[in-house]
């Protein structure tokens, strides 16, 4: 048998896109890959959607929490979930198809030479579809600042499509995990950069949503301009 590969989706009020996901998902990895939906009490019924196809099909898996808690600790819970299941690659993946199904199987490749694998918009120019310029030019300078604050040689340190071996997930203390957004993309990628595992990058082409509302504020991007400040003080300090 096969390794075993698990894609956690977060979810607040994407039934529209999950309608259309998860069938192909399923219909594009018939083997070894299930898929975690988490959702935080979606008032538009995307968690009795998913609870439904769990019936239909054993690789729909489903994690209902009762409130909007943010995608940080979404993510938190879905790693948890993996690891208690035995899944030796995880991802993270979007809902809304910014993330393209079919770059999993460049991830699955990529995979079998790092132990951690991001999805990058930068790596070659620019690869995003459909953002306003102001957006754009805050995501571009926010991964630069990330690379010369941090010292990590990434071009995307805060894109959400990645795909992370187990080891990874084991050597992190999940729980003291706090932040979301930009800042949890971060956080993950560099506690296991500076925990010594190989981390590679493969060039993807982000769409923007044309279903569904963004999830971006200001508080998210305030966060990940501190957040780079703090892992950087932690680490030199010994306390990371």
């Amino acid at each position: 048998m096969g390794e075993k590969s698990l894609v956690i989706i977060p979810t607040y009020d994407e039934l529209e896109n999950i309608h259309k996901m998860i069938p192909d998902l399923l219909e594009k990895y018939p083997n070894n890959l299930d898929v975690l939906i988490v959702d935080d009490n979606s008032p538009d019924g995307t968690g009795d959607f998913v609870e439904g196809y769990t019936k239909k099909d054993n690789r729909i898996k489903l994690l209902r929490r009762e409130k909007k808690m943010g995608l940080g600790t979404a993510y938190i819970a879905g790693f948890k979930y993996a690891l208690q299941h035995d899944y030796d690659y995880i991802f993270e993946m979007d809902a809304d198809f910014s993330h393209d199904p079919k770059e999993i199987n460049n991830f699955l490749k990529a995979i079998a030479k790092y132990d951690l694998v991001l999805g990058s918009r930068y790596i070659n120019g620019v690869n995003v579809v459909n953002w306003p310029i102001r957006r754009l030019l805050l995501s571009y300078f926010a991964n630069i600042y990330t690379r010369i604050i941090t010292g990590m040689p990434i071009k995307d340190a805060t894109g959400g499509f990645k795909c992370f071996k187990r080891a990874v997930l084991e050597s992190i203390n999940l729980d003291k995990i706090k932040s979301n957004g930009y800042a949890f993309q971060i956080e993950m990628t560099f506690k296991a950069y500076k925990k010594g595992f190989s981390i590679g990058e493969i060039p993807i082409i982000f769409i923007d949503r044309s279903l569904g509302s963004s999830k971006m504020s200001k508080k998210i991007v305030r966060e990940a301009i501190l957040m780079v400040w703090i892992l950087r003080l932690r680490s030199l300090i010994g306390r990371l």
